[in-house]
């Protein structure tokens, strides 16, 4: 996949490409989030995405975060529309026994966040994000290879050309340097329904 495609959202002050490694040091007070429950907007983390038409891919990375060590360290994929439309899924570091594997959906300018714990031993994770359309996926993976769905969602602003990639930051007083690898774009991985029918359109 070639980086060049790339391009930065609120670069960072710290951050280096080589050998295929993105490695990304966070600034401290550095988050997304949009009112929901806490009732503030933050909305200044460096994000570093492509751009595409595309309606049918996916997308690969594998992070490392074996540096994160305070609250909400965190880094992931994103896919950044706007400041109110954009999905994010990441491990949180919580504290010395558990970290949050989770993903945020913000969809009109309110953010959900849905979550599961997991070992703070564990210093790796693959994602997959996926796209059909205007409905995305996104998948994570301790070797890149079996895949455990965590999320399907719907985006208001998801059609036409989109921008997504990665992110990390660090929401408290902290900083930590998050790595990046393997990226690799795909054919869609998330196949077609092959259930219920969808519903016939009513004139």
């Amino acid at each position: 996949m070639n980086c060049k495609d790339f391009k930065w959202i609120r670069e960072p002050k710290s951050w280096k490409e080589e050998d295929g490694i993105i490695s990304i040091t966070t600034e401290a007070h550095t988050d997304l989030w949009q009112r929901t429950y806490y009732h503030f907007r933050n909305d200044n983390a460096p994000v570093y995405q492509m751009e595409t038409d595309k309606e049918f891919f996916s997308f690969i990375v594998k992070t490392d975060f074996a540096d994160s060590h305070h609250r909400f360290d965190q880094c992931g994929i994103v896919m950044y529309l706007d400041s109110e439309n954009w999905i994010k899924a990441s491990v949180e570091y919580e504290n010395d026994e558990f970290q949050h594997l989770g993903s945020v959906v913000t969809n009109c300018g309110y953010s959900d966040w849905a979550t599961t714990e997991i070992p703070v031993e564990r210093k790796e994770m693959w994602y997959r994000f996926s796209r059909r359309e205007d409905d995305f996926r996104i998948e994570c993976s301790e070797d890149g290879n079996k895949w455990k769905q965590m999320r399907i969602c719907h985006m208001a602003k998801g059609k036409d050309r989109i921008r997504f990639g990665i992110y990390a930051c660090s929401p408290e007083a902290s900083s930590f340097t998050a790595l990046f690898s393997n990226l690799e774009l795909t054919d869609c991985a998330w196949l077609a329904h092959d259930g219920q029918k969808p519903d016939e359109d009513v004139e």
